[in-house]
């Protein structure tokens, strides 16, 4: 297991994007979810969709409030049908798990969290974008078993081929 964190609003967002991208095109069994931001002409906050690997749906995991309104945007119900799909998917065949975000629901443990269990226990790969405010419940989740690594994405992948290949020789 591993996570990884990038600086910038949204760049770990495109980083496991572009990853999830060049995996698929390697012929990689990826499932998991990757997050889409877009913009709101109104200057208010973007919409949060996140496509369930490897071909979809993409599900709109935001609730438009208004632009005056602060705090939580999360659609629960709309997440809870993401983890679902997921966990439908998972399987001793899946290549590697990706989770956009270990969120607010995760370190609440709701979400993905059941989702990345499952699959470290069919020795899949788990690879799972970070934000700081979150960081001291993943730790805790994960215990010792996960590595961070850097927004970088030849790196991840580096890690991700390597770890499936390593479950393979072990299996």
């Amino acid at each position: 297991m591993a996570y990884t964190m990038a600086p910038g609003r949204g760049d770990t967002d495109l980083l496991l994007f572009q990853l999830a991208k060049a995996l698929l095109a390697r012929g990689v069994k990826v499932t998991g979810t990757v997050q889409i931001n877009t913009e709101r002409p109104c200057n208010g906050p973007c919409d949060m969709d996140v496509n369930v690997l490897p071909d979809g749906p993409v599900i709109r995991i935001s609730q438009t409030l208004g632009v005056e309104a602060r705090g939580c945007r999360l659609n629960p119900s709309a997440l809870e049908e993401a983890v679902g799909l997921v966990s439908q998917r998972v399987s001793q065949e899946t290549g590697c798990l990706i989770v956009n975000k270990f969120g607010k629901h995760e370190a609440e443990g709701r979400g993905f969290r059941t989702v990345m269990a499952e699959a470290l226990a069919l020795d899949v790969p788990v690879l799972v974008g970070l934000n700081a405010l979150n960081k001291d419940a993943f730790l805790e989740f994960s215990g010792d078993f996960a590595v961070e690594l850097p927004p970088d994405v030849a790196a991840l992948e580096s890690w991700l081929l390597t770890s499936m290949q390593n479950d393979e020789a072990a299996a």
